[in-house]
Parts: C-alpha cells; sequence; structure tokens
C-alpha cells in the first residue's frame, strides 16, 4: 500500500477513546455493565427518545425489533432491495418473507409507491433505510403504515446523527436501530443500538438480548446482583459488552462535530464536481431533512463516457485512493434469486443506481487536500473518457 494512501474510511479515533477503554480495563469488568448502561441514557438523550437499549450490531437491533413488534412465520415485511444484508435477513431470522420494493427514481431510497404496490393481507410491517445518511420519506412510509395497520421500523445504520422534519432520527418511529460498526459515524468497532419510546418493546429487546433471562442478568457477578435468575424466553446473545460501549460514549461526544466535518466535505466534493456533466450528485434531501453523509455516493452518466464505474474504481484505486459500492440489490444476489424468484429487471430504479454508483471517501480525519486529491482524480478520469468535448469542457 502507498504511503499516501487515500482509504475508503478511517476511523476517527483520539486519546479520549483510548482513555476510555483503559478505564474500563482497569475496572476488571468488562462485560455489559454500568458503562453500558450509561452510554444507553446518553444515547436515549442524544437523539430524543426514551429507551435505549445496546446491542453488538444493528443486525441484532433489527432483529430484535421485528421480534419485539411480534413478526412470525408467515408473515410479509416490506424492504427495500437497495440496502445491506441485514435489513432483509433479519426478517428470514423469524420465519417471515421479506418484500423487496424498489428505490425512488434518482435516488437510493424505499419508494413508497412501490412499497404501497406489495401491501398484501399478510404483510406486517416495513423497514426503512435511511442510505448514506439521507433520511427517506418517513411521512409517506407513516401514512402507508397507517393506512394498512401495518408496523413502521427504521433502519438508521448511516444515520447518526440525521432528522426529519426537525426530530432527530431515532425518535420518531417505533422502534429504530443504529449501527456502530468500524466504518459508521460514531463506532464502537462492532455494535448497535435499538431506541423506541414503546416501555414494552424497550423491555422485551433488553430480555432477548441476553438469553431471555430476566431482570438484570449482568448483575448476577457483581455484590448487588443474586445467583438466581430465571429464563422467560429463547432469547439470543447480542448484549453489547463495557469495552465498547466506553468506546461508544466517547465517540458520542463528537458526533456532531465529526457529522459538521462529514457535511464540509460533502460540501467540497459538490462545489469541486456538481458543474462536471457525466457525474450525477447524490440526493440531498428536502428542506425537511437533515443528512448525516455516512457516505458520499456519485453515479456516473454511463452514456457520457466511453468507460463505466468499474473502470473508475480501478483507476482511483491504482491513483492511491480507496472506493466501494453501496449496495448490490438484494434481488441481486443469488439467494433471493433463487429463494424468492427475483430477476434483473424487477426493481429498475435500483438495478440503475447500482450500476452507475461509486462511494468516495468521506470521514472527518480526512484533510482537504486529500478530498481535493480524490475529486481531481475523478475530474481526470471523466476528461480522458468523455464521450464529447464539449461535455468535458463544462
Amino acid at each position: 500500500m502507498q504511503d499516501n494512501f487515500i482509504p475508503f474510511h478511517r476511523p476517527s479515533i483520539g486519546q479520549e477513546e483510548i482513555s476510555a477503554v483503559q478505564q474500563v480495563l482497569e475496572s476488571h469488568w468488562l462485560t455489559t455493565g454500568p458503562v453500558t448502561q450509561q452510554f444507553e441514557r446518553e444515547f436515549a438523550d442524544f437523539v430524543g427518545c426514551k429507551y435505549a437499549v445496546a446491542v453488538n450490531s444493528c443486525t441484532a437491533a433489527l432483529h430484535l425489533a421485528l421480534e419485539a413488534i411480534g413478526i412470525r412465520a408467515g408473515d410479509e415485511v416490506l424492504v427495500p432491495t437497495y440496502t445491506f444484508a441485514a435489513t432483509a435477513e433479519v426478517v428470514v431470522y423469524l420465519g417471515a418473507t421479506p418484500v423487496l420494493c424498489d428505490s425512488v427514481a434518482g435516488g437510493f431510497n424505499i419508494d413508497p409507491v412501490d412499497a404501497a404496490r406489495k401491501v398484501t393481507p399478510r404483510t406486517r410491517a416495513i423497514i426503512g433505510v435511511h442510505m448514506a445518511g439521507e433520511p427517506c420519506n418517513l411521512q409517506a412510509l407513516r401514512d402507508l403504515a397507517d393506512r394498512n395497520s401495518i408496523h413502521l421500523i427504521e433502519d438508521a445504520a448511516h444515520a447518526i446523527p440525521a432528522s426529519y422534519c426537525g426530530r432527530r432520527i431515532g425518535s420518531i418511529s417505533e422502534v429504530t436501530a443504529f449501527s456502530f460498526y468500524a466504518t459508521k459515524t460514531i463506532t464502537t468497532g462492532e455494535g448497535g443500538m435499538l431506541t423506541t419510546n414503546d416501555e414494552v418493546y424497550a423491555k422485551r429487546a433488553s430480555v432477548m438480548r441476553l438469553h431471555g433471562i430476566s431482570g438484570d442478568a449482568w448483575k448476577r457477578y457483581t455484590n448487588q446482583g443474586s445467583w438466581y435468575y430465571e429464563i422467560v424466553d429463547a432469547g439470543f446473545k447480542a448484549n453489547m459488552p463495557d469495552l465498547l460501549a466506553a468506546l461508544g460514549r466517547a465517540q458520542l461526544k463528537k458526533a456532531e462535530t465529526f457529522c459538521k466535518r462529514r457535511r464540509e466535505i460533502a460540501d467540497l466534493y459538490f462545489r469541486r464536481l456538481a458543474g462536471v456533466d457525466e457525474l450525477e450528485m447524490p440526493p440531498v434531501g428536502d428542506a425537511n431533512v437533515e443528512h448525516s453523509w455516512h457516505l458520499f455516493i456519485l453515479r456516473l452518466r454511463s452514456e457520457m463516457l466511453t468507460v463505466g464505474r468499474n473502470q473508475l474504481i480501478q483507476e482511483l484505486k491504482e491513483g492511491g485512493i480507496g472506493t466501494s459500492v453501496h449496495f448490490i440489490p438484494l434481488h441481486l444476489h443469488p439467494y433471493y434469486r433463487d429463494r424468492y424468484g427475483y430477476r434483473p429487471g424487477d426493481l429498475p430504479n435500483a438495478e440503475d443506481a447500482f450500476a452507475r454508483c461509486i462511494s468516495l471517501p468521506i470521514y472527518p480525519d480526512m484533510t482537504d487536500a486529500e478530498v481535493d486529491r480524490v475529486a481531481g482524480a475523478v475530474e481526470h478520469f471523466v476528461q480522458k473518457n468523455c464521450r464529447r468535448v464539449p461535455a468535458c469542457a463544462s
């Protein structure tokens, strides 16, 4: 790897995170405990919800959310095809069927109109994903849910901190799932959070995240706890340890600062690349939303270029710049194709976005010079491979 390689992502870890983890190590209590509980309280305050339940991944938070609202075998859950594997696979965990929905034209978020067409008597829930950190149309999804008496869950893996109509994501719908994976806007390495304003859902998730054991099972090894416990249901192993919660608490204190820098980087990309005809900029949402800019997803206007997205990825890699692709639509993967009968062409907006998209580096530690270098490399690629000279000159 070149010494000046710009990775797709670089976590922003400082002395605050190191000290927080060291304090947990020195406490000799490493697993779920008081630090995790404090992280839950602070996160709930941050997003403006009543309850937050810390878990070991966003996948676990989604799984627990669906379990809490009562999704069972035979049910159907509407899921965007343009998302990561976890959003749909948790539906399968519970024996239900994920029904894949297209993206809005020109964007990445779920299309409420397509979702409405796919409601059946078996539909029990819809999962809205805030792709790249742009809040999806929650009002339209809420209206759809209310009309059909179904639940609305938010996959907010990309959305810390994002807002919709003046409210933080995580405080709006019945249950919301967040990710603290290594590449996310704040990180614990691996981890997630379930948020809700419903005490019943919060209690159910708290019990089910640790083997279905009632009460504060983690306290049984402390001088405040008891050896006795009861298993009230067949639960899961999804709790967050204090080691990771310590990281999360330190990161949460920086979330606003991190987001401010991400927005600055996004603005730099827009200033540099928005005038290039061969490129389509990421959607930013309307006046009702605040974007968290977890991802900066460009799309090529392929008809204006002699080569495609894959060549751009390779050229940037050779030039010392890391990129990624978010995401291959679920219905194009073998599992969904073979089990549920999906085929290319079924969800055309998502397929079009995927075929042309590339995610550029965007993270708080990225310097202006690095942003300039990435943008310059993209411009150079376009100039070298454009079909028409006037388009390049623009």
